[in-house]
């Protein structure tokens, strides 16, 4: 037994040799020779042959589609990054109204990629309003727009203000379920800071950091919001929104976050916070002891804060720093022109001069940009600070036109600034129908320059003039544009009509300021007439968020004491105290109506609602009654059909022992029974009870 095992053994050995030489056999032999490695000294060579290109040409239009695709294709590290965990079988499934990622550019193919070369071709030739009914026919059709055609449309869109339409189409994709990138959302919101409308992007903002949000905010996410809260004057905001950016970790410390907050407090003249901001960026970015930062957008608005505390030693030994021969730091254009703006406005004008002579000379684009629009509009307007008009007339007309820059609507506010304080009129007017000529729009400086212009030249009724040019070319004048014409009025002695003016702003819910208010009274007071008077203090004293002067108090007082009637001061105020006080009773009673009327409506919709819940009830009772009535029937009927069997049954047997007592056989069937009774022997009991 033991050596029949043994053999058995050795034959499972032989057998499974015999598979392993079957398997190297010959041509798997020379299969493996095949994938061996092989040293050839052209293989380097060879491989890298894959990687050139015949021409520069083809070279540089890879190098371009590269940049193309980095530019409309959001950054990896824009989408929420979450960590991937393994489902367990008990998780829910995934939330089917969670908000989508967004195509990614390899989509952009095919009959799209044509549709996108096509609105492109209508964004070039300036026809949007084609390129956006494209779009929206596209979006229900068998080629769809992608998210990177309609970025293009939005963007061309926001370049031209068109910012109505850009709601629209924003819209109209959403609602069409195309998953917006980041661009669509900064898109989105420098159209909500351009209108002012600085709550709606933040409230915009905070549906992008909710945590089930597919995307990050960007860089210049931060950049756009914290740039329109600066602007409109609520910098203490928009510190708040960079904490945030740094706490979270969306962003990196960003100087150019840093730089607008500066501008911010600048423009508030709180230069003490500008140098804290410094400090607190060079810390942030680990530039320790006496580093500099290499990001040279920093330093304009730093000197500016040295020269508000007086320190202008320290501003120039900044300026020497950073713009010297041996400076690592790094200067465009946009940092070139907050240093020059700097020098420019703070007495150092020939200092200015010299950097923009050698941002000219450093000028070598594409490779490297130094000067742009901003930079000559920074020298006009220091030239004209200045008061040397004829250097900042070269240059706009000739210094410009050797970069071959086109002026913009700024620059013509300076040109036009300038030549309406030296008293050249006509040639500001000329500027005003240049503009036109080359299709720039005006905006409300412009015109509130010309009007100012015209009252200085003596010209009142060519300030009106342009004042109604503003309203018709669908500009909303604004309190300092009404001011100018109230003030322009006033010294020529029309009041009524500068009256008129303060009502036309009421009217138009422009919200007028004090100095609106005191240039009236003072008006009135001068020429006693205190009714009107009265009735401009009447209605300054009314206004919540105004108050009235100590100095221009004492000024009224003194013009009623004049006349006998200082008593009428003192009744005003207390007029104005009881109207104040009804009218808040009125807002605190229709206040009170509202939420009752609320509290009414919601306890209508619950009352429905219960209502509504009790009728499914009843319903649903009923109908399980009826479920139960007709199956309890149904039972009954067959427990009615089992006792009519058995008593049946009992009735033959009865009927069968009457027959044997009148001598009739059992097993006879009966007159009437349709079945018949078998024969029962009494002595076998077994028969008997099967037979029952």
């Amino acid at each position: 037994m033991q050596k029949s095992s043994k053999t058995l053994h050795s034959d499972a050995l032989l057998s499974f040799a015999h598979h392993i030489e079957m398997a190297l056999s010959k041509p798997f032999l020379v299969q493996m020779r095949t994938l061996k490695p092989f040293s050839n000294p052209f293989l380097g060579a060879s491989r890298l042959r894959h990687f050139s290109f015949a021409t520069p040409e083809e070279a540089a239009a890879e190098r371009r589609r590269r940049k193309r695709r980095l530019r409309i294709e959001p950054p990896l590290s824009s989408l929420r990054q979450q960590p991937v965990q393994r489902r367990s079988p008990s998780s829910k499934s995934p939330n089917p109204n969670a908000p989508k990622l967004p195509e990614p550019m390899s989509a952009l193919t095919g009959n799209r990629l044509n549709l996108h070369g096509r609105i492109l071709t209508l964004i070039r030739e300036n026809d949007l309003d084609e390129a956006s009914l494209l779009v929206r026919h596209s979006i229900y059709s068998n080629c769809r727009p992608t998210v990177f055609t309609c970025n293009a449309v939005l963007s061309a869109l926001l370049r031209q203000c068109r910012y109505s339409d850009l709601l629209s189409l924003h819209r109209f994709i959403t609602q069409a379920s195309v998953a917006p990138t980041v661009i669509t959302h900064n898109l989105l919101l420098q159209a909500y800071c351009d209108c002012r409308k600085i709550d709606t992007a933040l409230e915009h903002y905070r549906l992008m950091v909710k945590e089930d949000a597919p995307l990050n905010p960007s860089p210049s996410t931060y950049r756009i919001l914290i740039k329109g809260l600066v602007e409109n004057n609520k910098v203490d905001q928009a510190v708040d929104l960079k904490n945030e950016m740094i706490t979270k970790g969306f962003c990196a410390p960003d100087p150019v976050v840093y730089n607008l907050l500066m501008t911010g407090f600048v423009r508030n003249d709180e230069p003490d916070r500008v140098l804290e901001l410094f400090e607190e960026l060079k810390e942030k970015l680990g530039v320790g002891g006496g580093g500099i930062i290499a990001d040279g957008i920093v330093y304009g608005n730093l000197m500016k804060g040295y020269f508000k505390k007086g320190m202008e030693k320290e501003a120039m030994d900044l300026y020497e720093e950073v713009l010297g021969e041996d400076s690592k730091v790094r200067f465009g254009a946009v940092s070139y022109n907050l240093v020059l703006d700097a020098l420019a406005k703070n007495g150092r004008l020939d200092e200015a001069i010299g950097l923009f002579e050698r941002m000219m000379r450093e000028h070598n684009p594409p490779k490297r940009i130094t000067v742009n629009l901003g930079s000559f509009n920074v020298m006009i307007d220091g030239f004209g600070l200045a008061g040397r008009f004829e250097e900042a007339i070269d240059v706009f007309k000739r210094r410009m036109a050797e970069k071959n820059c086109t002026p913009d609507v700024l620059s013509y506010n300076n040109l036009i600034n300038l030549l309406g304080m030296n008293g050249l009129i006509v040639e500001a007017e000329e500027a005003y129908k240049e503009m036109g000529e080359r299709g720039i729009n005006p905006d409300e400086y412009t015109y509130v320059l010309l009007i100012e212009s015209c009252f200085k030249a003596g010209n009142p009724n060519d300030s009106l003039n342009y004042f109604d040019k503003m309203v018709e070319s669908g500009l909303r004048p604004n309190a300092n544009a009404y001011n100018k014409i109230i003030e322009g009025l006033l010294n020529v002695e029309r009041l009524d009509e500068a009256r008129g003016f303060l009502d036309q702003m009421l009217e138009r819910e422009v919200k007028p300021n004090v100095m609106s208010y005191e240039m009236l009274l003072q008006a009135f007071c001068k020429v006693a007439r205190l009714d009107d008077a009265l009735k401009v203090l009447r209605d300054l004293l009314m206004d919540e968020d105004l108050s009235l002067g100590s100095e221009m108090k004492e000024l009224v007082l003194e013009a009623l004491r004049k006349d006998g009637r200082q008593e009428e001061f003192a009744r005003l105020l207390e007029d104005v105290e009881r109207e104040k006080a009804e009218a808040a009773a009125r807002a605190a009673e229709e206040k009170e109506r509202a939420e009752a009327l609320a509290k009414e409506e919601e306890e209508r919709k619950k009352a429905e609602k219960a209502a509504k819940e009790a009728a499914a009830a009843r319903a649903s009772a009923a109908a399980i009654d009826a479920v139960l009535g007709r199956r309890k029937s149904a039972d009954n009927k067959e427990d009615e059909k089992e006792p009519s069997q058995v008593t049946g049954g009992t009735d033959e047997a009865k009927a069968g022992d009457k027959a044997s007592a009148d001598g009739v056989s059992a097993n006879e069937v009966l007159p009437g029974s349709n079945s018949s009774v078998p024969t029962i022997d009494a002595g076998n009991p077994t028969q008997e009870v099967s037979a029952i």
